[in-house]
């Protein structure tokens, strides 16, 4: 499938590259706050009819949870936003996380970009930020 194709490209590409370090034209790209926002809540949505994980959602603060991914991925695209949520390993620690749901996630994220006509280079180029977080949040 073309998410799984690319995710593994990204993560291919960090193995070889090291860290991505983000700077403010990511954030430009992804359309500033108001854009990520928007990308942010296009996932959500279709998060909520993906049957592999809307389950896990059911008892979450939507709004919130809306707030807090706009502020992180605002923070590491390079924005102006600081993140104001927990920590990543405290949240995911003991959701049992599988590798399918990330990757399910992932998938959701790259429909919500496509949507929001986000260029494919800057997709990649937060994808593989957001892949440094897998230890974070998955198996935990």
């Amino acid at each position: 499938m073309i998410f799984k194709t690319r995710l593994i490209a990204v993560m291919l590409l960090m193995g070889l590259s090291g860290s991505v370090q983000a700077d403010d034209s990511l954030y430009q790209e992804l359309g500033g706050k108001e854009g990520i926002s928007n990308v942010m809540a296009e996932m959500l949505y279709e998060l909520a009819g993906d049957d592999r994980i809307a389950d896990q959602f059911a008892d979450t603060d939507i709004d919130r949870l809306h707030q807090m991914l706009t502020e992180q991925v605002c923070e590491i695209s390079g924005g102006p936003c600081t993140y104001t949520g927990e920590d990543m390993v405290k949240i995911h620690t003991g959701l049992n996380i599988t590798n399918a749901d990330f990757n399910a996630l992932v998938e959701n994220l790259i429909i919500a970009m496509e949507r929001e006509e986000i260029p494919t280079t800057a997709q990649n180029r937060l994808l593989s930020l957001l892949a440094d977080m897998h230890h974070e949040v998955v198996g935990l």
